[in-house]
C-alpha cells in the first residue's frame, strides 16, 4: 500500500511524463501549420506586420503555458474552477455591452472588450468552456439521483439562460450555436433515451428555426443562407464564397507557386482554410483534416476511459465545441455550410480564440492524466 502511494506521488511529481502526447502532438502540428500560413497571409498587405504576427505567436505561447498549468492541477478543483469561470464570464458579458467599446460596425457584433496592454478579448469564448464544466456536474448529479430530473433541468435552464441571452444581445449567433451544440453532445452520452433525445432535438429545431430566422438573423445573414441553398441567386452575397473556392482550387496539390494570389476577405481568420489550401495545397488541407480527426477521436477515447461521468461529459462537451468549429469553418470555405465568423481551431488568427483553444486542451489533458493516475 505504501509502495503504491509512493509510486503515485513520484508520478505526480513527474506529471509531464504522464501528458497524453496523442492529444498534444496533433494540436502542436495543427498550430505549426496555422502559424506558417497566418504568417504568409499577414505578410501580404498588413501594415502592422510583423508585429501583428508576433501577437499570434505570443497567444500560442501563453496558451500552451496555461494549458500546462491546468493539466497539472488536481482534478478535484475542476468544479470550482468551472463555477469561477462561469461567474467571471457572466460579468464580462455584461461589461461588453456597457463598456462603450464596440466592433459592431466592422464585425456586426459587440462581442469584444478592450484590455490594457493585451488588446481585445472576447468573453463569450470563455463562456463556452465554463458552461461545459458546470453542465457536466449537473448532469452527473441528475444521473446519480443526487438531484431530481425536474430540479436538474431547472438548474440547467437557469445556468444557460443568462449567458445565452447576453450573447444573443451582442448579437453573436455563431457562438450561441457552438454552446448549444456542445450541450447537445453532452446530453447525447447522458442517460436520456435516444428516442426522447431525437424527439427533443426535432422539436427544438422546428420551434427555434422560425424564431431565429424572423428575429435574430440580419438581412445579410439570411442572404448567405439563401445563396447557399439557391446557388447563383445573389452574386453579391456569394462573392466571399466564390473567392474562397477559387483560392482553394488555385492551391493544387502542393500550393499556389505562381505568386498570383486570390483575394479572399478575412483570409487570416474566417477563411483561413482556403489560405491553407492556397499556400500548401491538397497536402496541407488533408493534413489539417486528418490531424483534427485524430485529435477528436482521441478526445472521445479519453472520455470513454474517464474515472467519473462528469469528466466524460466535460471532454465530450469540449470536443463537441472543437468539432463544430472544425466542421463549420471547413464547410463554409468549400460552400457546404453557411458563412459564419467561426474560426478554425489552432489555425485562425485571433489571440482570444487561440488561448481559449489551449485552455480547453488543458482541461482535456488534466482528465486524461487523471485517468492514468487512477489506473495505477
Amino acid at each position: 500500500m505504501n509502495q503504491s502511494k509512493s509510486g503515485i506521488e513520484f508520478l505526480r511529481n513527474n506529471s509531464l511524463r504522464m501528458v497524453d502526447y496523442w492529444l498534444v502532438i496533433p494540436v502542436l502540428s495543427i498550430t505549426t501549420i496555422g502559424l506558417y500560413v497566418v504568417n504568409l497571409v499577414l505578410s501580404q498587405g498588413f501594415d502592422d506586420y510583423p508585429g501583428i504576427f508576433y501577437k499570434q505567436v505570443a497567444a500560442v505561447v501563453i496558451g500552451i503555458v496555461i494549458a500546462l498549468v491546468i493539466c497539472l492541477l488536481d482534478t478535484q478543483f475542476m468544479k470550482l474552477i468551472g463555477w469561477i469561470m462561469y461567474g467571471v464570464s457572466l460579468l464580462l458579458l455584461v461589461w461588453v455591452l456597457i463598456d462603450g467599446y464596440t466592433k459592431q460596425d466592422t464585425w456586426g457584433a459587440d462581442s469584444w472588450m478592450k484590455l490594457p496592454f493585451l488588446g481585445t478579448f472576447q468573453p463569450s469564448e470563455l463562456t463556452k468552456i465554463a458552461l461545459v464544466i458546470v453542465t457536466a456536474y449537473v448532469l452527473e448529479d441528475m444521473g446519480q439521483k443526487v438531484i431530481s430530473m425536474v430540479r436538474g433541468w431547472i438548474y440547467l435552464g437557469l445556468i444557460y439562460g443568462p449567458p445565452l441571452l447576453l450573447i444573443f444581445k451582442q448579437p453573436d449567433f455563431g457562438t450561441a450555436m457552438v454552446i448549444l451544440f456542445s450541450f447537445v453532445c453532452m446530453i447525447f452520452i447522458w442517460n436520456m433515451k435516444y428516442r426522447y433525445f431525437f424527439l427533443a432535438i426535432s422539436g427544438a429545431i422546428v420551434g427555434v428555426i422560425p424564431i431565429v430566422w424572423n428575429f435574430y438573423l440580419a438581412p445579410y445573414q439570411k442572404k448567405r443562407i439563401l445563396s447557399l441553398i439557391f446557388e447563383g441567386s445573389d452574386p453579391v452575397a456569394e462573392w466571399n464564397l466564390v473567392q474562397s473556392k477559387a483560392a482553394i482550387a488555385s492551391g493544387g496539390l502542393t500550393g499556389n507557386h505562381t505568386g498570383i494570389l486570390v483575394k479572399v476577405p478575412v483570409k487570416e481568420s474566417d477563411f483561413i482554410y482556403s489560405a491553407v489550401s492556397e499556400r500548401m495545397g491538397f497536402i496541407g488541407t488533408t493534413a489539417i483534416v486528418l490531424l483534427a480527426f485524430f485529435f477528436l477521436l482521441r478526445c472521445l477515447y479519453v472520455a470513454s476511459k474517464a474515472s467519473r461521468s462528469a469528466y466524460s461529459y466535460i471532454v465530450v462537451g469540449l470536443a463537441g465545441s472543437y468539432a463544430f468549429h472544425f466542421i463549420e469553418n471547413m464547410g463554409m470555405c468549400v460552400g457546404l455550410l453557411p458563412i459564419t465568423g467561426i474560426p478554425l481551431p489552432f489555425v485562425s488568427y485571433g489571440g482570444t480564440a487561440m488561448m481559449v483553444n489551449f485552455i480547453s486542451l488543458g482541461f482535456i489533458l488534466n482528465i486524461s492524466m487523471d485517468r492514468k493516475f487512477s489506473s495505477l
